[in-house]
């Protein structure tokens, strides 16, 4: 297995965290540098970024989130078991005014920062669902900044397994033992066979 497959692989969703492990400012430096160097449409680079790594600032993102739709009734993350830092990502408006383009960078931005925290012993994940006009008053923020990706990050204190789908069901889920299991089309169902197609 190839060094980047490992971190594919080890870059999950995750919705559990140990709260007694802290992502040092430093951290969030580390993978911010990283995600400054990305590809941008047209190289506008319109993307910034609301750090937080407090719990007096964690606390002011969590509650406008939402967290695994499919499992609404398990309440995650547990409580004791929430993020230790946020990346909030913006498209900010005075750089781009049709902010459309640009959401392709917001997905590379946030992809190359999980795949760093898988780097540096963390996890993460995306959340799209989040109440964005109170983001921006909880913070004071300007509205020419428009909030597009939640990015939370921490220690992940749970199980997660990647299996085949059988019968193309996707639907992740979880166990008794509380594992939660992703699963994945097969890698034949992804690829087009073009010959096929154009019969």
């Amino acid at each position: 297995m190839s060094y980047l497959e490992e971190l594919v692989r080890k870059n999950r969703s995750y919705r559990g965290y140990d709260e007694s492990v802290s992502v040092t400012s430093e951290q969030l430096y580390r993978l911010l540098s990283c995600v400054r160097l990305t590809p941008s449409s047209t190289n506008l680079q319109p993307l910034k970024f609301l750090v937080t790594n407090t719990p007096e600032e964690n606390a002011k993102i969590f509650p406008y989130t939402k967290w695994a739709g499919k499992l609404s009734h398990l309440h995650l993350p547990y409580e004791g078991h929430r993020p230790t830092a946020y990346v909030v990502i913006f498209i900010d408006r005075t750089i781009a005014q049709n902010p459309t383009p640009f959401l392709k960078d917001v997905g590379i931005a946030a992809q190359t920062l999980l795949l760093g925290a898988v780097e540096q012993g963390l996890g993460g994940i995306m959340i799209g669902s989040f109440d964005h006009d109170a983001i921006l008053k909880e913070f004071s923020l300007p509205d020419t900044l428009q909030p597009e990706l939640v990015v939370a990050l921490g220690k992940p204190d749970e199980t997660i397994v990647l299996e085949d789908a059988e019968g193309g069901e996707v639907s992740y889920y979880r166990d008794a033992q509380d594992v939660h299991h992703v699963p994945k089309r097969l890698l034949e169902e992804l690829i087009l066979n073009l010959k096929e197609i154009n019969k």
